[in-house]
């Protein structure tokens, strides 16, 4: 269905979703076959009036994200001197397909604009792929399903053209400008020029550290100009103040991601970010693996973060993957902040083991003998 926006005097911008669902059997063969960087290609699909094509690549597209599973949408068909824009999601789902619910999902920041040469679009990490092998909610019985949206954004000819907003755009130039700035922040030896309206209305934290109510009910401006904030990185924080502006998380390094992902959490939390926070929960589900479970397992218990958490105990699921992760210093430390969290991993395993028992037809033995190896 499609709908508008716009001023039909001005310009008008409609926009038609459409979907195409990939269900691949037998990963491990093809996994097992595939050369390295190749990918399956789907059969083509029509969107919007053009023929798309999904690119599934088992082993990564480059050497450099050669530990993920990659995805990408090709625009078959040629393009005219007009580009073909598009928002375009990636998701899994149920590898059944028993819903349409997406249970992991990467969706760009942006409209991508398919022309002569720009015609591919895609997630090269889309997920970590010890994750995605390990977690049975995204693999079941060798086969998985992806799901890619592609919503057509289209312009109807008027002689005047509204561009998209760009207020991200002009805030971020008055932060870095630092013009009519009345606040100092000073972080880690480093001093970031700000705006008292901007962090308030951004944050309850700096409202009230900026803003006092009176006795009277009115609100008095707080004259000390100057907020020293401790126990903060200033690399952080200025990702962090850049977010406040901007509404924008910025891409990383994969190598510097995951610590400085860590660090925003804490920081977003700190400052009641929740949007901030939810995406930074989002790019720590694509770095759990065993050897960095346990440190986000307990990050998403400390801050309070429910689906990284469910996200942690999903690659925990088994008494083989617990294993692999008890012992090391990082789950010595997740034991010693929640004594019970051993508890906790062992009742989600025996659930999984005991759902799947019930499906299937396992042996409570098994489960009996794997659950004595942890007294």
């Amino acid at each position: 269905m499609a709908s508008t926006v716009g001023d039909p005097s001005t310009t008008t911008i409609s926009t038609r979703s459409y979907y195409h669902v990939l269900q691949i059997d037998g990963y491990s063969t093809i996994f097992d076959t595939l050369a390295d960087f190749s990918c399956i290609d789907s059969l083509p699909f029509d969107a919007g009036g053009y023929r798309w094509h999904i690119n599934f690549y088992p082993k990564g597209s480059s050497p450099e994200t050669a530990d993920f599973i990659a995805l990408f949408l090709l625009l078959a068909d040629p393009v005219d001197d007009e580009a073909v824009t598009a928002n375009i999601t990636f998701s899994l789902l149920n590898p059944d397909l028993q819903d349409s619910v997406s249970l992991y999902r990467r969706t760009g920041i942006a409209p991508v604009a398919f022309s002569k040469l720009y015609r591919e679009y895609g997630c090269p990490d889309f997920i970590e792929r010890e994750c995605f092998e390990r977690s049975s909610k995204f693999l079941k019985d060798d086969r998985f399903a992806i799901r890619v949206d592609v919503h057509i954004v289209k312009r109807a000819s008027s002689s005047m053209v509204v561009p998209p907003s760009d207020l991200h755009r002009h805030l971020h130039g008055l932060l870095s400008s630092k013009e009519g700035a009345d606040v100092e922040l000073r972080v880690g030896g480093e001093k970031f020029a700000a705006h008292r309206l901007v962090l308030g209305a951004r944050s309850s934290v700096f409202k009230a550290a900026l803003f006092h109510q009176t006795e009277e009910g009115s609100t008095s401006t707080s004259t000390n100009a100057v907020i020293q904030i401790q126990d903060m990185d200033a690399r952080v924080f200025r990702v962090l103040l850049t977010f406040i502006y901007t509404d924008v998380l910025p891409d990383m390094d994969h190598q510097d991601e995951f610590a400085m992902t860590g660090r925003l959490i804490v920081a977003a939390d700190r400052y009641n970010l929740q949007r901030l926070k939810l995406m930074c929960e989002d790019r720590l589900c694509s770095h759990i693996g065993t050897s960095s479970v346990a440190t986000i397992l307990a990050l998403a218990k400390k801050h309070h973060c429910p689906s990284l958490k469910q996200a942690c105990f999903e690659f925990l699921g088994s008494f083989v993957a617990l294993s692999k992760v008890i012992g090391t210093k990082q789950f010595e430390y997740l034991e010693l902040s929640w004594p019970n969290v051993m508890n906790e991993l062992i009742c989600n395993v025996i659930a999984r083991y005991e759902e799947k028992r019930r499906i299937v037809g396992n042996n409570s033995q098994e489960i009996h003998e794997s659950v004595m190896l942890f007294r």
